[in-house]
């Protein structure tokens, strides 16, 4: 494990249970692969399709989950569908792999946070993805 960052099971599919250590949120984009997939590599262009879990660094409740709704989400990676810290971790590890990324504001959603989803513009927050398919 990665340190300073958070403690997850590595057990591919299952929800994730987080961890946070006592220390503050590492500096700048951290990925840690905790499950290394045998399937096809992601590349950007891709359309993925994949299961995660979004925690505020520190917080207990996770602000978004496809694990909890029991549907994996389906996007474009590497071409700006998603948050930059997303685009510039996922390309590059295989299906069947499970991801541990920790995106500071700059690479997440900015200064202004995403108030609805209580993030705030200071917030680091905190993935577990599971890559389950890639075309």
């Amino acid at each position: 494990m990665s340190q300073g960052m958070p403690v997850v099971q590595p057990e591919f599919g299952a929800a994730p249970v987080i961890e946070f250590p006592e220390a503050e949120a590492p500096k700048g984009l951290k990925v840690v692969e905790l499950v290394e997939g045998d399937g096809p590599m992601v590349r950007r262009g891709d359309t993925v399709t994949v299961n995660y879990e979004g925690v505020v660094w520190g917080k207990t409740e996770p602000f978004d989950s496809s694990f909890a709704r029991h549907q994996p989400a389906s996007f474009q990676i590497g071409v700006g569908q998603v948050i930059r810290g997303w685009d510039q971790t996922v390309p590059g590890h295989n299906v069947g792999s499970r991801l541990l990324v920790s995106i500071p504001p700059q690479y997440g959603y900015g200064s202004h946070g995403a108030p609805q989803a209580g993030i705030g513009g200071d917030d680091t927050i905190v993935f577990v993805i599971d890559i389950v398919s890639t075309r």
